[in-house]
């Protein structure tokens, strides 16, 4: 087992083993554990009581952080030609259609998010082996396969993101970079939770958001009090 650095330790020293932050706390303590050179994501891991083998059971949506992920985010949009201006200015990465399928089929993706219209759906079918596994297929569900792309672009860039719980129950999302502030922390955490909570299924009964847990790339996770998410 590798020892600890000097700054690890003090980061780890300033966690309280089993005690549950409230949201505003967590977001200040996640700053001051915070050592790496990088700007480090800050991520929010929020386990369910959930069974995502049922499909009424399955909790997955969009949600716009107010301050955004900190992230840069490449955006392919496969449209039509007449679309194509209107993606450019929105703030598109790359924007096209034959061309960039084919690149993809050979292999290619090297981007984050991928918008497309629903008269392309038909097309982008076929590369479903090689976006699926990566999480980039387009979904009318998470507001990537629309009319309006160029709308789609300036959500995703501005900070829109999806999520799904995974087979274990959990949602895992980046919300943020130690940069931020810890007001920005919270309330990107607070719009993020408050979403979870809005795609409760019927079905769920019992204890609904089971554990919340904050943490910066390579620090402790800071436990958080979910009662405490809609404070101010």
């Amino acid at each position: 087992m590798s020892k600890l650095t000097k700054n690890q330790k003090l980061a780890a020293d300033k966690v309280e083993a089993g005690k549950a932050y409230s949201l505003k706390e967590a977001a200040e303590l996640v700053k001051e554990i915070t050592y790496t050179k990088f700007d480090a994501s800050l991520d929010l891991d929020i386990r369910l009581g959930v069974d995502p083998r049922k499909a009424n059971q399955m909790v997955r949506g969009v949600v716009s952080l107010p301050h955004g992920t900190g992230k840069s985010v490449r955006v392919l949009v496969l449209c039509t030609s007449d679309a194509e201006a209107a993606a450019t200015e929105a703030g598109a990465d790359y924007v096209g259609l034959d061309e960039y399928i084919a690149k993809i089929k050979g292999g290619w993706t090297d981007i984050d998010v991928i918008i497309t219209m629903p008269s392309i759906m038909g097309k982008i079918g076929a590369l479903g082996r090689v976006l699926g596994p990566r999480g980039l297929m387009p979904n009318p569900k998470s507001g990537t396969v629309t009319m309006d792309v160029a709308k789609a672009v300036k959500e995703v860039k501005q900070g829109k993101i999806d999520f799904k719980v995974d087979k274990s129950g959990i949602v895992h999302a980046s919300i943020g970079k130690s940069s931020f502030t810890a007001d920005q922390i919270r309330e990107n955490a607070r719009e993020f939770i408050g979403t979870i909570n809005k795609l409760r299924p019927t079905s769920v009964k019992g204890t609904y958001v089971k554990s919340i847990f904050l943490s910066s790339t390579m620090s402790k996770g800071i436990k958080i009090d979910p009662k405490s998410t809609d404070e101010d």
